[in-house]
């Protein structure tokens, strides 16, 4: 079952919204709108989140990814289409039903922390179980093992101004987990920290995450930020969704020069895998190891391999191998099986070319080729 699915959405701010809607249905541009005085802040957004998923949406600003998360729990109702949670239209569900699911199943965390001065770290972290009508000693059991989980244990009865930037935003977290709500929706959360404290807390959040397998909506403008967090993620451009997919997806085939400009200084080392660069393994069947065995069979690349490795490895793990040895580094399925072969001079042809990785691998030497030392040399001190 899918956790959440949005179909169709469009979000037309100004005059004659619906009117709007069918034009831009009908082809009409989003500029041509604002001489009618409407704006067009989404349009025709779908996708579907699976349970447990992280879904990053990302974009500069004014591409719509804040009109869009506010339209999946109802605090902006949309012009056009709906948003299925649980099979459940939340587009139909009346104020009275819609405020229920906010407080039971739904859960915010804001950018910039929305703590009350005037409450406690825990009194704010069991503030969402106050809403709810839960009792007290119960929402102080919650609120405690929520600020547990985040790290924040004993500073239960201290006030949010004793706190720094990024134990305030921990508090907003622990906030939206006392609830228990089955989806996480977050705002630009970590943007307003600095880049340490902001690890940290992605850091947080991939090990919370691991543990309570929630399905989360993360909205950020930094694309190094989403292929960090995202299982999936969706590319917003002026209000629409430009690409969607993994991160290596984007990094691999981005959609067009638009998303390709993002991915230019992300760091290809940590979001590429094994899998996503590796060459079949025939391209070095009946070469000749560096110490003179020739590859006849699968098992052959596997036991000459200076290191084995899965499909999902980052290739910055791949650089100690590739560095000792010449001969190819071997991929395999999760059931151990021979799928690939990563040989240095693909390694380096990813990381040292300024093309896309795909038109980079291309125009790489052949796979079993090993680069001379200066060539090597010359790829390493592009990178």
């Amino acid at each position: 079952m899918s956790r959440l699915q949005a179909e169709n959405l469009y979000k037309v701010f100004g005059r004659r919204p619906d009117q709007a809607v069918r034009k831009l249905q009908s082809g009409t541009d989003r500029d041509e709108l604002r001489a009618d005085g409407a704006t067009a802040a989404v349009i025709d957004a779908s996708f579907t989140v699976e349970p447990g998923q992280i879904f990053v949406v990302m974009g500069l600003s004014g591409s719509g990814k804040s009109t869009l998360l506010r339209m999946l729990n109802g605090l902006l109702e949309p012009t056009a289409g709906r948003v299925l949670f649980d099979d459940q239209d939340l587009t139909a569900l009346s104020p009275r039903e819609l405020r229920h699911v906010r407080s039971s199943k739904i859960s915010m965390v804001f950018q910039h922390f929305a703590l009350f001065p005037h409450r406690s770290v825990l009194d704010n972290a069991a503030y969402g179980l106050e809403v709810q009508g839960v009792p007290r000693s119960e929402r102080i059991r919650r609120a405690t093992e929520a600020l547990e989980l985040t790290g924040l244990a004993g500073w239960e009865n201290s006030w949010p101004d004793e706190l720094s930037g990024g134990m305030q935003q921990r508090v907003g977290l622990a906030r939206a987990l006392a609830t228990d709500a089955d989806l996480l929706l977050m705002d630009e959360s970590f943007s307003a920290l600095d880049p340490l404290i902001r690890r940290d807390m992605q850091d947080q959040l991939l090990e919370l995450q691991k543990r309570l397998k929630k399905t989360i909506v993360f909205i950020t403008h930094d694309l190094n930020e989403a292929m960090r967090l995202g299982d999936r993620i969706a590319v917003m451009r002026d209000g629409r969704i430009v690409q969607l997919g993994t991160a290596e997806d984007i990094l691999v085939t981005p959609a067009n020069d638009y998303v390709a400009s993002f991915t230019q200084d992300v760091d290809r080392s940590r979001v590429l895998t094994a899998g996503a660069i590796m060459a079949e393994p025939h391209t070095v069947m009946g070469s000749t190891t560096t110490d003179g065995k020739e590859l006849r069979t699968p098992q052959d690349v596997l036991a000459a391999a200076p290191a084995t490795v899965a499909e999902s490895t980052p290739i910055i793990e791949l650089f100690t191998p590739c560095s000792q040895s010449a001969d190819p580094v071997a991929v395999t399925d999760a059931k151990g099986k021979l799928v690939g072969v990563v040989p240095s001079s693909r390694l380096l042809a990813v990381l040292g070319d300024p093309m896309t990785p795909t038109e980079a691998l291309k125009d790489s030497a052949a796979p079993h080729k090993t680069l001379s030392d200066n060539d090597a040399a010359r790829k390493v001190a592009s990178v």
